[in-house]
This record gives structure tokens, sequence and C-alpha cells, in this order.
């Protein structure tokens, strides 16, 4: 994305939105950030006007989105994302990935701009190909509770994909892996807030099941460069952008323990339905159709997520990983 673009960000006050939009107004663009506030909060774009040009306009992307004027690029990253919230809102999640999905992708038919879609690593479910490559149809249980989030993404990117063919819409598909860094929330029920609030209270640091399930950890800034990258390009995808370095959630939680200095004890709770055994991206699309990769070590991450939240009031809280 060289030339100074118009560019919306559905989700943009969520945890990845927010820094979307920071990089977006650090490269010279303009923002439009659609946000109905479900899970985003006001305070993670607090101070980017300062930045560049930005406006932020509460709207639920499930009604019509209109907007005058000129757009370039639409990211579509408005869901309820962590297990905790789209667990709590399993209708808004669903409404999110259809009728919000076909609203913007409208609206970027109608601005003739690029649309890129922020799909998930869920679309492969419990996955029995490993690492998982772009070309993987996925393991996924249609009607189990993660199945409001999984199969939300999977309508998503089949309508993303029809509007393409059937419309010559421009679109992409980012299939987003494990993602961490500043601004999570402590409460979201993902492992990394999760283990760091925890240790920083010296409360126990709550592993699911036996810990051995693993996940692959992307540093939020890395994960924003590949969404900027895809969107510049031409390719449809999916691609995955995600961080190939594999680790148990045990490991990460006396990672975690270690690098906080903290004195927490590990206990074991009971692991949630339908939690994925293994999960680790092929990302030789990204590399080669993008020519990105992640740059930030698990350690280097860490230390900066373990900053923030040292800076922000933390409050106990259990991993559904």
């Amino acid at each position: 994305m060289s030339r100074r673009q118009t560019v919306v960000v559905a989700g943009g006050a969520g945890f990845v939105g927010s820094h979307l939009c920071r990089c977006l107004l650090d490269g010279g663009h303009a923002v439009i950030c659609l946000d109905n506030l479900l899970t985003g909060d006001l305070r993670n774009i607090a101070g980017l006007g300062r930045r560049g040009p930005f406006r932020f306009r509460r709207h639920d992307i499930t009604e019509t989105t209109a907007l005058p004027g000129p757009v370039d690029v639409v990211f579509h990253l408005a869901s309820p994302a962590s297990p905790r919230d789209y667990l709590s809102h399993p209708l808004a999640t669903l409404a999110a990935g259809s009728a919000g999905t076909d609203n913007l992708l409208r609206l970027a038919q109608e601005k003739s701009a690029r649309f890129v879609l922020a799909s998930t690593s869920e679309v492969y479910g419990d996955p029995l190909v490993h690492p998982q490559p772009e070309t993987y149809w996925g393991n996924v249980n249609p009607t189990g509770p993660r199945s409001v989030y999984d199969e939300a993404k999977r309508f998503a990117e089949a309508l993303t994909a029809a509007h393409r063919r059937a419309r010559g819409t421009s679109t992409a598909i980012a299939r987003i892996f494990n993602t961490y860094g500043p601004r999570m929330r402590p409460a979201d029920g993902r492992a990394v807030p999760a283990f760091v609030t925890q240790a920083l209270r010296g409360d126990p640091v709550t592993v699911a099941g036996d810990g051995l399930q693993t996940r692959s950890l992307c540093y939020v800034d890395d994960l924003a460069e590949g969404l900027l990258l895809l969107a510049a390009a031409a390719t449809p995808g999916p691609v995955n952008l995600g961080n190939p370095y594999e680790i148990t959630m045990l490991d990460l939680a006396h990672q975690v323990i270690r690098m906080t200095g903290s004195a927490s004890p590990v206990v074991f709770v009971e692991r949630p339905p339908d939690d994925p055994s293994l999960r680790r991206p092929d990302i030789t699309r990204a590399r080669e159709e993008l020519g990105w990769k992640p740059t930030t070590g698990l350690p280097e991450g860490l230390l900066r997520t373990i900053a923030w939240f040292r800076s922000t009031a933390t409050a106990p809280t259990s991993a559904l990983s």
C-alpha cells in the first residue's frame, strides 16, 4: 500500500483492528474505523487522530453500511474472536460472518475497493493435517459450541469467494493464526492474556487439559504487516498469516511464569469441547506471494506484551486457549 488511500477498518476498535489502524495511519493513509463496541474498546483507538486522518463511526456491520466519498480498501475484522466472546455472543458472531460480510462486500463492490477478510485458523478445526496448508479443508464440528465462530468464518470465506467469481470484486482472504500483543483484554479467555495477568498477580496459572495442545503465536505487529501486504497484492488467497513456531500451552505457561518472575503455580483445568490439539501454519504461500514472514520472536513479543500488561489494571481470569 504505497500511495495514500482511504481505508475502512471494520472492527477497528478491537485488538488487531486498532493495531492495523495505527499502522495504516503511520503509512500515511486515511482511516475510517467502524465498530459497534460489542467487544471493541474506545481506549484502543484513543489518540489515533493525532497520527493522521482518522474517523470513528459506531456502527453494526450487520446493518446496511453506507459511506460517502471514495474508499480504496475495506478490511473486515468485525467479529467476536476469542472463545469467551463468541460463546457469550453466538448469534452476533454468526451475523457478523454472514450479514456483516455481505454488507461489507457490497460496500467494496460499490466503491470498487479491495476487500480483505480476516478469517481464522479455526476454519481448520481440530486438524488431521499438520502443519495446516491453505489447501486443507478442515475438520470442524458444525454444531458444537465453537461452531458459531468456525462456521461463521467458513461461510464468510465462501461468500467472499463467490463475490469475486460472480461480481468481479477484488477480494482477499487472510487466515489468521493465534495472535498476541498489547491491548488484548485480560478476561477475553485467550491463553496469553490469561497466563500473563495470572502470573503478574501471583495467582495460579490455569492450563486447560494436560497442556500438551499446541499453538503458534504471532506478534500483532507482524500480523498487521501481513494484512497490509495482502491488501496491496493481487492474490485472492486464502493466505495463512501466523508464526510457524509451535509451542505447547504448558510450555507457554512456564515461559510466562519465568519471564514475569512470578511464583505462580500451574493448575490444570477442564479442557473445553472441540479445543484443537494442534495449530501450526504452513506459510509458504505468504512467503512466496507476499514476501512476508514474521520477524518477532516469542521471547521478544512476550516481553513487550508483559510490559504492557504491567502498565494496566489486571484481573484474574482463566484460559480457554
